[in-house]
């Protein structure tokens, strides 16, 4: 058989995964909501900054200092402090209307006066974790300057011994947004990839289609390659679009880098993890079943690969373990192109490594796929 026949059989099979997967409303929606509602909540959902923080203030000593203090919580950091009174504390942190109470003891400034240490109560709704945490040391500091001013009469500068500089490249105002909905975007490229040439495998096998092409002069790897190519293909355009319109102009991250640079190591990655999907496919022989291999596969290509936690904090053995996962290298990949505009000089081993990953998942699924199909025979 000629190259010319095996390119268009691999063409046409292609084209029919493409048909399939658009009578397929359910995974057209997969799609859709990957990279569209998902890409946008995890970039504007997962705050680490105060933005609105319900507080409330209990304060039985009403003095000059105390109204100094509720007045220094104003938004957008926090809401306007609600003034409750102490009966008012335990019922309005059950409710969930307040994450912090502030609780002013009577004789507060009498006592800051007289050099004593009054004690301040701050209660907290912990289940709110990320506003608990950064409002915890932001009241505190917000009423022991307060406290501090007001004592010295005047407002304060110390000037410390060392003059530090802080200059944060690549995300200057530390907006976590940026963050996350990128990384988001890398993740749901090997989610997606792995998904639906799984489901499509599993999909044919389920309505007897595998032995329809049995009897077609096509061979297991032109069946293979024709899935890579139709599945890398949907989710390179669905990734560009989220990439596009959802990140860049929905949520204004600023992309520094190559765009055409990252779908080409994109669509490395995507050989790999559809040359995956296959090869879980392959072992599962029911939908539920393939499910539950996505999940035991993908929390630690997820986890593990550096997007989340920096691989350099791991122990040794996982960090030479994640380096055989395309996700690793994938990860590395688009930070330093999206983030920092690193340039082909920067990421070619990268592109190296997801291109022997790739290949070796792609000749493990391409065997396990001939004894499939010739068990089926």
């Amino acid at each position: 058989m000629s190259l010319r026949e095996r390119g268009s059989h691999i063409l046409r099979l292609g084209i029919k995964e493409l048909w399939s997967l658009w009578r397929d409303p359910m995974m057209l929606f997969l799609i859709v909501y990957t990279t569209t509602v998902a890409v946008y909540t995890a970039g504007m959902a997962q705050s680490e900054t105060l933005h609105h923080v319900p507080i409330a203030i209990v304060d039985e000593d009403a003095s000059a200092l105390s109204e100094r203090i509720a007045s220094a919580f104003y938004p957008p950091q926090f809401m306007r402090p609600a003034m409750i009174g102490p009966h008012q504390v335990d019922p309005g942190l059950d409710a969930g209307r307040y994450t912090l109470v502030l609780h002013i003891p009577a004789h507060f400034q009498r006592d800051v006066l007289a050099g004593r240490v009054p004690q301040v109560q701050l209660n907290i709704d912990a289940t709110r974790m990320s506003q608990a945490f950064v409002g915890n040391g932001a009241v505190q500091q917000i009423v022991q300057l307060e406290a501090s001013e007001f004592v010295q009469r005047y407002r304060a500068v110390a000037v410390p011994p060392v003059d530090l500089s802080v200059r944060a490249r690549f995300n200057p105002a530390l907006q976590p947004a940026w963050f996350g909905s990128l990384m988001e975007l890398i993740n749901i490229v090997t989610m997606l990839s792995t998904i639906l040439t799984g489901a499509a495998l599993i999909r044919e096998r389920e309505h007897g289609t595998v032995e329809h092409l049995l009897v077609m002069p096509v061979t297991p790897g032109e069946i293979m390659l024709a899935k890579v190519w139709a599945m890398a293909l949907v989710v390179l355009v669905a990734v560009w679009v989220s990439l596009t319109v959802v990140i860049r102009w929905g949520i204004g991250v600023p992309i520094e880098g190559s765009v055409p640079l990252f779908l080409l190591g994109a669509a490395l990655h995507l050989f790999a993890t559809t040359s995956m999907g296959i090869f879980l496919a392959t072992v599962a022989r029911t939908m539920p079943q393939f499910g539950l291999l996505m999940v035991l596969t993908m929390m630690p290509l997820q986890m593990l690969s550096g997007g989340v936690t920096p691989r350099e904090s791991m122990p040794l053995w996982v960090q030479y373990g994640m380096a055989l996962a395309p996700t690793t290298h994938f990860t590395e990949l688009a930070q330093a192109i999206l983030y920092r505009g690193a340039g082909w000089a920067v990421v070619w081993p990268s592109l190296v490594w997801l291109l022997g990953i790739g290949a070796v998942l792609f000749a493990l699924a391409l065997a396990r796929f001939r004894k499939t199909i010739a068990r089926m025979a």
